[in-house]
Parts: C-alpha cells; structure tokens; sequence
C-alpha cells in the first residue's frame, strides 16, 4: 500500500490553470462545503468530466450498432439482457 502511494504521488504532474473570479470563488465554497481541497476537487471533476467524454464516445460508436439490431431504448436493451 505505502509503495502505491508513493508511486501515485511521484507520478503526478503539475498544471496551471486561469479561472475567472466567480468560477474560483464557486470552487472554493464548494470546497468548502465538501471539507475537501480545491485541488481534490479539480481532480475529481477532471475525473468526471474525462469519463463522462469517454462514455459519450463510446455511446456514439455503439448506437448505429444498436439499432441496426432493433435496439432502440434502454427497455429494448434490457429485454435483451433479461
């Protein structure tokens, strides 16, 4: 365990960023509000936003998959699974 987070601290690369005011001061009460740091909490939405941007990807392959198959709604694919 304390070799992985070793490694995970090594492995982790600086980036500056510019914000306007109110999107900072957003940031901060949030942060706030979360008891977490801003830097975690950059990250996380970093995180979120780059799985969000994945899904959406993959999505956009899979649907002309889908419905040349006759699958249409989230119903269709869960009799298919059922």
């Amino acid at each position: 365990m304390y070799y992985y987070l070793i490694q995970e601290i090594i492995m982790r690369q600086i980036i500056t960023i510019s914000l306007p005011k109110e999107v900072k001061k957003e940031i901060d009460a949030l942060s706030a509000e979360e008891g977490i740091s801003r830097s975690d909490l950059i990250r996380q939405s970093i995180k979120d936003y780059l799985f969000v941007h994945q899904f959406r990807a993959l999505r956009s392959q899979m649907v002309p998959k889908a419905k040349a198959q006759g699958i249409y709604t989230d119903q269709d694919v869960f009799d298919r699974v059922s």
